[in-house]
């Protein structure tokens, strides 16, 4: 019988089974979440590559008041067919309520 992570579709897939793209995006948020201790805010793209997967997640960096001047920062976090983290860097960041995107 599935557990309840399984009918709900977050469970980690077994060592054996590659992660599709959706499953690849809510893991990369949990992960590098985790890792810095930030709130992780959104996935805004994901590729897949070779070896895996590459995903950038928006985390919030500083948060502020009012929120339209938190300081996000966007992340590129590499993943493995089965989820594993292979590495992850920040490449920039930036004001939540810039019109452009411009890095600080």
């Amino acid at each position: 019988m599935a557990s309840a992570q399984q009918r709900a579709g977050t469970s980690r897939p077994n060592s054996q089974q590659r992660m599709g793209a959706g499953l690849v995006g809510k893991e990369a948020l949990r992960q590098i979440a985790e890792l810095t201790g930030r709130p992780a805010d959104t996935v805004s793209a994901i590729e897949r590559t070779d070896d895996g997967w590459r995903v950038e997640v928006e985390l919030v960096e500083l948060e502020r008041v009012p929120s339209t001047t938190n300081i996000l920062a966007t992340y590129e976090v590499e993943l493995d067919d089965r989820g594993t983290l292979l590495g992850y860097r920040r490449l920039r960041r930036y004001y939540r309520n810039a019109a452009e995107e411009r890095s600080l």
